[in-house]
């Protein structure tokens, strides 16, 4: 045996069976899955992926494996490859089955609970693949180890025969998961999203510089005139600096170098790039856990914003920006602009919740506030140019921040507590129960008033707005808060100041509706409602609170029957249902003010017969992206992004 061969073969038997810990069963997740993998819609589904790749990113981050490939197959299912070292499939000695088997059908059954197996981990809690096999209607999984090709099948969760194994290519080590969704379970569908898993994939590939990731789309509808899959593949060396760099690229970074900071601590990894760009009034942090997305922020978040405040507070005073030495920079000024990217390995992370968006052990806050510290502090001190720009865009924001103290008063004044103070333009319901109520915010007077007299007094709430809303993208504070449509939107709907923590007790209406005409106008006046939402509120988005009217395009009558069409493809399937010499006429509304008050209610405001989209943020990082390109300053990014997406862009249903 060769030395290469024998530094393999002892790297695998360093990870056998005896790293598997099992700590219970499967039954409950068929019956339950909604616990597992938070629901059994859209975002349940795609978790599946995600797990199986995470295992394969686990391999990664234990220096076991740098090619993944994932591909979409024409029959529903999802095949995920990696060249780690391969589940292990020797006879586990508490189950008397194989490791891969008992990893398959044991839920907590992993490599991660353990020591040996792995170092840090994104599979906290060890559901990944076992859950994934419980809601597949099959599985196959192949294994590469030690010379040999081992492959197992599984139907909804059990084994169907026994473990196969075979000679295999000598030297391949790595482990192919190949599942289709059960339908039974999944009863809204089963086809995966290419662009869902597109974000996520190259996410990864930004936190795990040096992972080749290799995403494919082999189901016929992706496949072009020669009958090529779609493949794309995501390799960033650079990792989270490439990561800051493609967040900004439509920006005006203040520093053109990336901050960047590579360190470790007591076991703890800590990665951060941060730049500050000119034309940004909000920071943009994400942070990462073990590769998982936190979120709703943590211990790391909380240490990496002490320390900036403290850091670039020390510098105002040492570089005698600051007159009023007692005066320090508050947080949010000094993050003003701020475009960062945190990842943190743990060995043994502590998350808030099975969905693992906080991050909560303690001494990893103290941790990055020491690494960052020593490594921010560094790097300013050899480029003073850098920190007079940052320390100069803090105190602008610092000022500003003064004027719109002094300006928000004004709605501060106007509070929803006094009922007197509320829009004269708002058309209330008289219900006072927030959970039940809902307000639709329309365009113009004329739609005003059909949606006024079409509605459900008891229950629906009309906020006309004259004309369209200041872009909040290219606004300071100030001028926000002496906006009469802007002041009336925060007073009406009951919001707090911006950047102060979102109380839902206080928000007037659980159900926030934008309904405007279908058209470019309509579109355009939408977006600067949704970029005021994403900008001034976003809790409200992230809460699910904000919706979009889907209202008729056209009204097709036939005889004495008619049909409402809500887009072309409903127009031809309506005209092609009637024959060829059918009589029909087709009216097409240019405007809500066109329609009758009960065609308003039937059509988009009744419960029982509308369409409505609710608006949700799947990718932060791309809705930040997009914002900055539709309502940002710079023209070229705009036009390049409307001429690549015009034959698919639909402005009028314009989803985060």
């Amino acid at each position: 045996m060769s030395a290469e061969s024998q530094a393999s073969t002892k790297i695998q038997a360093a990870y056998g069976a005896e790293q598997i810990q099992v700590l219970e069963g499967l039954e409950p997740v068929r019956k339950r899955p909604g616990m597992y993998i938070g629901s059994t819609g859209p975002r349940g589904l795609h978790h599946l992926v995600y797990e199986v790749v995470d295992n394969a990113v686990d391999e990664a981050l234990a220096g076991h494996c740098d090619q993944i490939l994932a591909v979409l197959n024409d029959d529903g299912s999802c095949a995920v490859t990696d060249n780690g070292r391969g589940i292990p499939t020797d006879i586990h000695p508490r189950t008397g089955k194989s490791a891969l088997e008992t990893v398959l059908t044991v839920l907590h059954a992993g490599g991660k609970f353990g020591s040996g197996g792995y170092k840090v981990s994104g599979g906290l809690h060890g559901v990944g693949v076992s859950v994934v096999n419980a809601l597949s209607e099959w599985v196959e999984v192949t294994v590469y180890r030690q010379d040999q090709v081992h492959t197992q099948r599984f139907e909804r969760g059990a084994p169907i025969g026994i473990l196969q194994s075979a000679a295999g290519e000598k030297g391949r080590t790595g482990t192919s998961v190949c599942f289709k969704p059960d339908i039974e379970i999944f009863s809204t569908g089963i086809e995966f999203d290419y662009q869902t898993l597109s974000s996520r994939l190259r996410e990864l590939a930004y936190l795990n510089g040096g992972v080749r990731i290799v995403f494919r789309d082999d189901r016929a509808a992706a496949r072009n005139a020669a009958g090529e899959a779609h493949e794309e593949i995501y390799f960033y060396e650079g990792g989270i600096k490439e990561y800051v760099a493609y967040m900004n690229k439509e920006k005006d970074p203040l520093h053109p170098e990336i901050i960047y900071v590579n360190r470790e601590k007591d076991g703890v990894q800590v990665e951060a790039a941060l730049q500050w760009c000119v034309d940004a009034y909000s920071d943009s942090i994400l942070g990462f856990a073990n590769n998982i997305r936190t979120v709703d922020g943590g211990t790391h978040i909380e240490g990496l914003k002490t320390v900036l405040t403290r850091t670039l507070n020390t510098f105002a005073k040492k570089r005698g920006k600051r007159k009023d030495a007692d005066t320090n920079l508050a947080g949010e000024n000094i993050r003003e602009g701020l475009t960062a990217v945190l990842s943190v390995k743990v060995p043994d992370p502590e998350f808030e919740g099975q969905t693992k968006t906080k991050l909560g052990n303690t001494e990893v806050r103290g941790i990055v506030d020491t690494l960052v510290g020593e490594a921010l502090s560094e790097y300013l001190e050899f480029n003073p140019s850098v920190i007079d720009l940052i320390l100069e865009k803090a105190i602008q924001a610092f000022n500003a921040a003064e004027a719109a103290r002094r300006a928000r008063e004004l709605v501060r004044r106007k509070s929803v507590l006094e009922s007197s103070t509320l829009p004269g333009k708002l058309a209330d319901c008289s219900s006072r129960d927030p959970a039940e109520s809902e307000i639709y915010i329309v365009e113009g007077d004329s739609a005003g008033g059909s949606a006024k007299q079409g509605r459900d007094r008891r229950f629906q709430a009309i906020l006309p707005l004259r004309g369209k809303i200041l872009n909040i993208e290219k606004t300071d504070d100030a001028k926000i808060y002496k906006n009469t449509e802007i002041q009336a939107l925060i007073t009406g709907l009951g919001l707090g100041i911006k950047g102060e923590e979102f109380d839902e007790k206080n928000l007037r209406y659980h159900r926030i509706v934008i309904m405007t005409d279908a058209d470019v106008d309509g579109a355009h006046i939408r977006t600067l409602i949704l970029t005021f939402f994403f900008r001034y509120q976003r809790a409200l988005v992230e809460g699910g609170y904000i919706y979009i009217a889907c209202p008729p395009l056209y009204k097709v009558e036939r005889g004495k029957n008619h049909t409402y069409c809500y887009n072309e493809d409903d127009l031809k399937k309506t005209i092609a249902s009637f024959g060829e010499k059918a009589n029909y006429t087709i009216q097409r509304f240019k405007g809500l003010g066109e329609m009758m008050p009960k065609q308003l209610w039937e059509t988009t405001m009744d419960p029982t017969t509308r369409m409505m989209k609710r608006v949700e943020i799947e990718d932060a990082l791309e809705a930040d992206r997009i914002f900055t390109i539709l309502m940002g300053d710079k023209v070229a990014p705009r036009r390049e992004f409307i001429e690549a997406h015009s034959a698919t862009l639909d402005l009028a249903q314009l989803d985060i």
